[in-house]
């Protein structure tokens, strides 16, 4: 039994790594092969992959794709550029790379960190050559900036769908608090790596005298652009919601008000809230933005959907499997318990990621694989299901490389040869998933 889950998972790996099948297609096959070999009746298989896929969806369905809408609305709308502006204010333009990565950090909250890395890049080029310092090192800045929350904060899909796969939806405040608290020395070991590795690579197209419009052009060229509230609104009033609702429920708080928070902290009702600000952020309100945008959102939402329940099937039918017996011999082993047993999806994330490219699938596969291990280690409750995410998002750092379409966003929108971007991207990713399990573990020693 042991033999076919591993199989079902290098099936998986092969797939889309060699084959460049769609995750999507390679989960589900896995789960059907899994399911058939394993011997369990054919109708099992079906009512698994069917209960798997479908409960995924109900429990966080709406959330991905309000997230996603918001995403777009703050990409179309100029308010992503509005809050890289405002960061620039407060961090100052002496400190370039700390700026990117802050901006990094806060723009990929809600907007795929391939998206916002282009969103931000012609104003990544423009202060580069303003504060006079190397285009690599703003790269690098920005890259793992965006990177860190796009692998550890909700409402990023990947931190959502692991939440959801291992049981923690119910404790999605406190997913956000501790993605938050491990997501800081993450962009500091980025900042780190640009400061030092940034200014000894230097790109051809710094040579040329126009390689870049000026800040203030690039601000001025996108015109009128939303006021700072407007465009932070859709992402903070959800996170602090969701965080209320949080502290609602840790303190035993009843009534009438306590129902409203928990109502208004649902993750579901949250984003909707947060959509609603987005909204505010629409240039107008006609067929171009009401329909043409948030088709646009559904296009990009439609993918993660479909690899979020492809995994919430694949794991389902893991759970249907013989392979109890197993899981507990992991339960009784004294190794795989407590801080120790984060190495176990780090690792199997870690590998999945490398393999294949796309954090998102190795965070919904791995969570899938490790669910039904952890009532057996005794794993349980918010904090320490918060700490399984941050160890799978670690490990869905490790690394960024030729078959991650986020490595070539990164190379061609800097002007980077492969050899470089191996050097910034791939090596800076590294750091940032070490730094980030180092992190968790100190964490559950702390908290747990």
């Amino acid at each position: 039994m042991v033999l076919l889950i591993a199989a079902g998972v290098l099936f998986v790996i092969f797939a889309t790594a060699k084959l460049k099948l769609h995750p999507f297609l390679s989960l589900i096959i896995a789960a059907f092969g899994i399911g058939i070999f394993a011997g369990l009746p054919l109708a099992v298989v079906v009512e698994s992959i069917n209960t798997g896929f479908g409960g995924l969806m109900g429990g966080i369905g709406l959330v991905i794709i309000f997230g996603t809408f918001i995403g777009v609305i703050l990409e179309k709308s100029g308010a992503a550029l509005r809050m890289a502006e405002v960061v620039l204010r407060i961090i100052g333009e002496k400190r370039p790379q700390l700026a990117m990565s802050l901006i990094g950090a806060i723009v990929s909250i809600p907007v795929f960190c391939d998206s916002g890395y282009v969103i931000i890049s012609s104003l990544k080029k423009a202060l580069a050559k303003k504060a006079n310092v190397t285009i690599a090192s703003m790269a690098i800045a920005l890259s793992t900036g965006l990177f860190a929350t796009h692998t550890l904060v909700p409402p990023t899909p990947g931190p959502v769908a692991a939440a959801a796969n291992i049981g923690a939806e119910s404790y999605l405040g406190t997913v956000i608090l501790i993605g938050l608290i491990v997501a800081i020395p993450v962009v500091a070991a980025g900042y780190f790596w640009a400061r030092k590795v940034g200014p000894t690579i230097h790109i051809k197209e710094e040579g040329s005298v126009a390689f870049a419009d000026d800040y203030d052009k690039i601000v001025a060229e996108f015109g009128e652009m939303p006021s700072a509230f407007k465009s932070f609104a859709p992402i903070l009033i959800p996170i602090l919601l969701i965080g209320l609702s949080s502290v609602t429920t840790f303190a035993g708080w009843e009534g009438t008000l306590a129902n409203i928070l928990l109502f208004m902290g649902a993750p579901v009702v949250a984003l909707l809230i947060g959509l609603l600000f987005a909204f505010l952020l629409l240039p107008s309100y006609d067929e171009e933005t009401l329909t043409g945008w948030i088709t646009l959102g559904i296009k990009e939402a439609a993918p993660i959907l479909l690899i979020t329940g492809a995994g919430g099937a694949f794991g389902t039918v893991i759970k249907a499997t013989p392979v109890a017996d197993f899981i507990q011999s992991f339960g009784d082993s004294a190794f795989f318990t407590g801080a120790l047993f984060l190495l176990i999806p780090f690792l199997i994330a870690a590998a999945l990621k490398t393999a294949q490219g796309s954090s998102t699938a190795a965070i919904v596969i791995t969570s899938s694989l490790v669910a039904p291990l952890l009532l057996q280690v005794g794993i349980e409750g918010a904090v320490p299901l918060a700490l399984v995410v941050m160890a799978i998002g670690a490990g869905a750092m490790v690394v960024s490389h030729v078959n991650d379409s986020y490595f070539w966003v990164v190379k061609e929108f800097s002007g980077m040869s492969v050899t470089q971007a191996y050097k910034a991207q791939t090596a800076a990713t590294l750091l940032q998933g070490i730094v980030a399990i180092v992190v968790t573990l100190i964490l559950w020693v702390i908290l747990v």
